[in-house]
């Protein structure tokens, strides 16, 4: 199953399901939110099905979607697809998700449980940012594990949501491999930020997640040909959060410079990555 698009008017959605049906394509529909997704079961017909679906958003009212309708069966009786309410669900995390999404998911999730049955000490112990920066040149991976540790489940949770939020828009646009890069860089600068200001009992994915924040942000605005694109409402709450955080509204205990040095990352990326845009002229 691939997530092609989210359409707010309902016969239009099926009017374009029933066009892929005549070209023994299929497509479902799944309400959500803003209108309703349209799902391509067999994601072999892919390229095809988007160049078919660029024609569709720029004159959906063509007279060939609506003959499609009459076509396929008697439009005013059409049967939506879909599906139970956990299967959507699934289907949608899974659709926003890419590999790297749902390792890191997977194994916070699992390093989080692992602290809660009672190897919380041991953990810490083997993952967090070491004493001096000297020892990092013995486990250098020790500047990155620490954004694997959370210490309550609404820390958890909260930098979880937000990196399938981000991360998973930038995987599905991009690939693994920028996701990656921006993952390692965010943890590893903002690490060693929060360890020179505060020293080593800190952790959680927060810094990366506002690298993300910040890639997505500053291409949208250089690059908004990529489609990248971020709610400025979130963006304002992520900035509202940052600042309440260095006032110490949230608490002591949080990360404010992995937060700050984070969000610098994720923008100097996008920077860099506009002046290397081969695509713009």
């Amino acid at each position: 199953m691939q997530q092609l698009v989210v359409v707010d008017n309902p016969r239009l959605a099926q009017a374009f399901v029933d066009y892929m049906k005549t070209q023994s394509i299929r497509c479902q529909l799944a309400p959500v939110e803003q209108g309703f997704t349209i799902w391509l079961v067999d994601e072999q017909h892919l390229a095809h099905v988007q160049r078919e679906l660029k024609d569709f958003l720029a004159n959906p009212l063509a007279k060939k979607y609506q003959a499609a309708s009459w076509e396929v069966g008697d439009e005013h009786n059409i049967h939506f697809e879909y599906g139970s309410s956990s299967e959507l669900i699934k289907r949608q995390f899974m659709a926003h998700s890419g590999p790297l999404t749902l390792a890191v998911i997977l194994v916070t999730t699992i390093i989080y449980v692992a602290g809660l049955m009672g190897a919380s000490n041991d953990i810490f112990a083997a993952l967090r940012f070491p004493d001096t920066l000297s020892q990092l040149a013995s486990a250098p991976w020790r500047a990155f594990t620490p954004i694997l540790l959370h210490f309550s489940i609404l820390h958890i949770l909260f930098n979880l949501l937000w990196w399938w939020e981000f991360g998973g828009v930038i995987e599905r646009h991009l690939g693994t491999g920028k996701l990656l890069i921006l993952t390692v860089v965010a943890a590893v600068i903002p690490n060693i930020a929060q360890f020179w200001v505060d020293g080593p009992m800190f952790g959680g994915l927060s810094g990366v997640v506002y690298a993300l924040l910040g890639y997505l942000w500053w291409t949208s605005w250089l690059r908004p040909h990529v489609g990248l694109h971020i709610n400025r409402a979130i963006v304002g709450f992520m900035l509202i959060w940052l600042v309440l955080g260095f006032a110490n509204v949230i608490g002591p205990a949080t990360a404010n410079l992995a937060h700050l040095f984070g969000l610098f990352v994720g923008c100097v990326q996008a920077a860099f990555d506009r002046v290397t845009d081969k695509d713009i002229s």
